[in-house]
């Protein structure tokens, strides 16, 4: 019996991922269809206030991998590393303690995606992430998610947040400054500049933090951006 039921629960959530990968494919082929990814990829390109990675502050650019994704470099789209953890906090913890949406999973939502929690989203991300990834280096990637990714206060892209919130250029970016930017996009509204809490230096220590546990800083360095915090 106890057998049975092991196939049936396999069976049950086989057919349920089945069922969630068609409607996704679906709905990545309506999204496509609209307009294909390498076009896409060139309206935003085509920006005028579009930026290289060579002209992005290295600061902000290893900040944003630390925070976001930090096997960016290592997976192809997808971290699977990510998800087990996830699943290992809900059995043990019942809380999820971090996010499992690599940068370009994200960069695919916000081209072609809603902020709607769907899971047949979800599906439809992984096809466009696909895409992405056999397309396009990850340096193309990171570039095109930092120039359309929400930094809050309505600003979309880093050219934005770099002039509106500092008045410098992405390459400017010094690693205060920088290392604030990357935490903001994980929740725009409540971590946007205009209404700076302890919530957007909590944030910002999070990312120092992560960038010190990478080798990317060093803890001296990160000591000094939060004593002018006041930490």
């Amino acid at each position: 019996m106890i057998k049975k039921l092991i196939r049936f629960i396999l069976c049950l959530i086989l057919a349920v991922v089945l069922i969630f990968t068609t409607l996704g494919y679906f709905q990545y082929k309506t999204a496509i269809q609209s307009i294909s990814i390498e076009d896409k990829v060139a309206q935003i390109q085509a920006d005028e206030k579009y930026v290289s990675l060579k002209q992005v502050s290295d600061y902000l650019k290893d900040a944003t991998v630390a925070i976001e994704d930090r096997r960016f470099y290592e997976h192809h789209g997808v971290d699977f590393i990510a998800w087990l953890r996830i699943a290992k906090d809900l059995i043990f913890t019942q809380q999820i303690n971090s996010g499992g949406s690599t940068i370009t999973q994200q960069l695919a939502k916000n081209m072609y995606f809603g902020y709607e929690p769907s899971l047949i989203r979800k599906f439809s991300e992984l096809f466009v992430v696909h895409d992405l990834e056999s397309r396009y280096d990850k340096d193309t990637i990171l570039e095109l998610y930092i120039n359309i990714i929400n930094y809050g206060d309505n600003n979309f892209g880093i050219y934005d947040a770099a002039y509106n919130y500092y008045g410098v250029s992405p390459a400017e970016l010094d690693l205060d400054q920088a290392s604030t930017l990357a935490g903001i996009p994980q929740s725009p509204a409540y971590l946007q500049l205009s209404n700076l809490t302890m919530k957007t230096i909590y944030k910002q220590k999070a990312v120092l933090s992560a960038m010190v546990k990478e080798g990317m800083i060093t803890q001296a360095e990160m000591d000094a951006v939060m004593r002018n915090k006041g930490e």
